[in-house]
């Protein structure tokens, strides 16, 4: 193996974590794997890895030579892509992430609809809620539901969706509705773990923002058991509104403290700059963006 590949191998050590992780992403044994790093160092004369029965992690000189060979690495796939692209054929893997609740309600038929297009784009799409950091190379495009973005990243608003309160009619029933944000102190709620407001509601009181802490009785990172308990009448849930649009149709649950509401939360597709923009990341965001409009998930205004 040449001294690329054993730099591509390298640096997937390290975005993985562990030869084991690298080896079945490459079908290969973990002990050729160490064949290839032991080489590498042999060739460089520098011990890039530390390495202990727990963790592998880098030395001075492996982070200096994973930063630059991930750079030469991103270029000669940008070359490869770019001539490739002469052909008019959009081809090749996209790997995004996006948060459980949206990817799982809504991505994968907007994947579906754009391989109809993009035939030999083939899609690896990640579900979780943890900020992904687009810098370490194993993600081209992070969905994300938010009001805040980090600096240096292009960010394309795609969609939007209001964050409200709900409640099941047969929750209101036995506890009756909260009129103001104070009521809910008096209230059984449900508690997302993974939201950036971590244990605090966010509410719109007039022209302020008011943070209320709740009282939980059950808590999850995951919105959809969340959805479910509040229909099942457990307590009362804060949640985007996509995120409820099954149970808000068919009755089983409803919104409660409208007036308090926060400005839209806006949907994203965020990836960093670079000097040429792969054709399947430009053309899939594009295609988000009319996808969700013609689903009318975007305001107009």
């Amino acid at each position: 193996m040449d001294k690329l590949n054993n730099m591509q191998v390298f640096c997937r050590i390290v975005e993985l974590g562990t030869f084991a992780a690298v080896a079945r992403e490459m079908d290969l044994s973990a002990m050729m794997i160490s064949k290839y790093i032991a080489q590498l160092e042999e060739s460089l004369g520098v011990a890039l890895l530390n390495r202990t029965t727990r963790k592998i992690s880098l030395t001075e000189a492996g982070e200096l030579y994973y930063h630059r060979s991930k750079q030469l690495l991103d270029d000669f796939s940008e070359l490869d892509e770019s001539t490739s692209q002469l052909g008019r054929n959009v081809k090749g893997i996209l790997r995004i992430s996006a948060s459980i609740d949206f990817g799982g309600l809504y991505m994968v038929a907007a994947i579906e609809a754009y391989q109809q297009l993009y035939p030999e784009v083939k899609v690896m799409m990640t579900l979780h809620n943890s900020q992904v950091n687009l810098s370490e190379g194993s993600i081209d495009l992070a969905i994300l539901v938010t009001d805040t973005l980090d600096l240096g990243i292009i960010a394309r608003k795609i969609a939007e969706t209001r964050l409200c309160t709900y409640a099941s009619p047969a929750y209101l029933k036995q506890y009756g509705e909260p009129r103001s944000v104070d009521d809910l102190k008096n209230h059984l709620c449900l508690y997302n773990t993974d939201t950036p407001h971590k244990d605090y509601w966010i509410f719109k009181d007039g022209d302020e923002e008011v943070k209320v802490r709740t009282t939980w009785r059950f808590a999850s990172n995951n919105g959809r058991a969340l959805c479910q308990a509040a229909a099942l009448g457990m307590g009362i849930t804060q949640a985007p509104e996509l995120s409820v649009a099954t149970y808000l149709a068919e009755g089983k649950l409803v919104e409660i403290l409208p007036d308090y509401r926060i400005p839209s939360l806006n949907i994203y597709a965020t990836y960093l700059q670079r000097r040429f923009m792969p054709a399947k990341l430009t053309t899939f965001v594009d295609f988000l963006i009319r996808f969700f409009a013609e689903m009318n998930m975007v305001n107009s205004k």
